[in-house]
């Protein structure tokens, strides 16, 4: 008997669209990140009898009995769900939730403080946490959630349901990872990787030092902000604006052709293969370096991070503590892969064990599965790297311009037909009217 899952994903594994696409129907969900841990979920439970479906993030009332009726379980993998500026989405869910009748798993969410884990400033969204989390375990033995530090906000609600067990990213290869370092000592010709959060503006001389010492530096970036100006130049808002984050084309790493984005998984783990070293603010920029080989050093500057860090032993150290003048050369030198490595099949297992917990599948456990998800990966045609403006080649441009007109066309198609609609309506009001009005005569 097949198992139908809906999973909370931005889009499937296999559903590929362009940049343009991209951009405009935010198949990234804001951060690329998303699509790392949705990605690494679905060939953790894809076996020859799963069938799983994507929610694009839809959470709408009035799909809960369509729901009930067609799938088996809702699995809910989600990032950083327990943060103030996400507590409307989060009630949302909420109130999807309590209308299913079917189970709901939760396969890892996070709370957003700072780095202490300061409980005052998660104390707003309390309520709205609490009626999540037992809309959840009304439909679930436990709850999943990324690190510790959530694990203690949660129990302090008053629940005890909970197991952490990590991102679902990291166990894109199951028990197999090993990431190993390929050279004894970073040099300023090696290609290194660098992920920045543009909010994070202690990262400004970070940026600018490496820029000017690493000449194959190239910056990651995950937002969408950031690809909707490698696609079409800066917003109206942004233009002839420079910062020393690398936020507008302005910046030299804009104008030196350094930047690459990436709208899938695939291309951006294959990319980050054939670099040498990986260091920055993002935590699924840094666990996307790792499961590609890659070693990968995060700055940690929030409780979200943190606490993924430290629950997978990835290299770290706390953004306050990061001088101005820190380099690349002594991150990479420092960093210590012997604890992720060594305790990666444990973590693996506590994954597998909450997995056979709620009656999900386990891909691992299931003859070639993986091996059949990964071929259909390399079979599947992803868009390459998006590049700054200025450095895309003239064809791609010029594709650009046919999308964006051929776009355009369809809106006024829209447009028209739904004038059109309107214009029917108000004459059939205006006939009723005039008919009323004789017969009231």
């Amino acid at each position: 008997m097949h198992q139908r899952i809906l999973m909370r994903a931005k889009k499937g594994p296999f559903d590929v669209y362009s940049p343009e696409e991209t951009f405009e129907q935010n198949w990234i969900g804001e951060n690329a990140g998303n699509l790392v841990f949705s990605h690494a979920a679905y060939k953790l439970l894809s076996t020859a009898k799963t069938q799983i479906e994507p929610t694009a993030f839809r959470a709408n009332l009035h799909d809960a009995d369509m729901i009930n009726e067609r799938y088996d379980v809702f699995v809910v993998p989600l990032a950083n769900a327990f943060r103030r500026s996400y507590v409307d989405r989060l009630a949302n869910l909420t109130r999807l939730i309590q209308r299913l009748r079917i189970p709901v798993v939760v396969l890892g969410v996070g709370a957003q403080t700072n780095v202490k884990g300061d409980r005052e400033y998660l104390r707003p969204i309390d309520d709205a946490v609490k009626a999540f989390v037992k809309a959840v375990l009304d439909r679930s033995a436990s709850i999943g959630v990324r690190g510790e530090i959530t694990a203690d906000y949660v129990r302090s609600l008053g629940f005890s349901a909970v197991d952490v067990i990590g991102c679902p990213s990291m166990f894109l290869h199951g028990d197999s990872l090993r990431v190993e370092k390929r050279k004894a000592l970073l040099e300023p010709h090696d290609r290194i990787a660098m992920t920045v959060s543009p909010y994070v503006k202690s990262m400004a001389k970070v940026v600018s030092a490496h820029h000017r010492k690493y000449p194959n530096l190239r910056y990651i970036p995950q937002d969408l902000k950031t690809l909707g100006t490698l696609l079409y130049g800066d917003a109206p808002e942004d233009r002839g604006k420079d910062s020393p984050i690398p936020i507008h084309t302005s910046h030299p790493l804009f104008t030196e052709d350094k930047v690459r984005m990436f709208v899938d998984p695939s291309t951006w783990m294959d990319y980050l293969s054939g670099f040498d070293f990986n260091f920055g603010t993002r935590i699924h920029g840094t666990i996307t370096a790792l499961i590609a080989g890659t070693p990968g050093y995060l700055f940690a500057h929030d409780s979200r991070t943190l606490e993924l860090a430290r629950y997978f032993d990835i290299p770290h150290r706390v953004m306050k503590d990061v001088p101005a003048d820190v380099d690349a050369a002594d991150l990479y030198e420092e960093a210590d892969y012997t604890a992720l490595n060594n305790g990666h099949k444990a973590r693996f297992e506590t994954m597998l064990a909450f997995l056979a917990k709620h009656d999900l599948p386990n891909a691992f456990a299931d003859g070639d599965s993986p091996t059949r998800f990964d071929e259909q990966v390399r079979a599947t045609s992803y868009p390459p790297a998006v590049r700054p403006a200025a450095a895309t080649d003239r064809d791609a441009l010029v594709a650009r311009l046919q999308w964006l007109r051929d776009h355009a066309n369809e809106l006024q198609a829209e447009m028209t037909s739904l004038q059109q609609v309107r214009l029917r309506v108000r004459m059939r009001q205006a006939v009723g009217g005039r008919v009323r009005r004789i017969l009231n005569r």
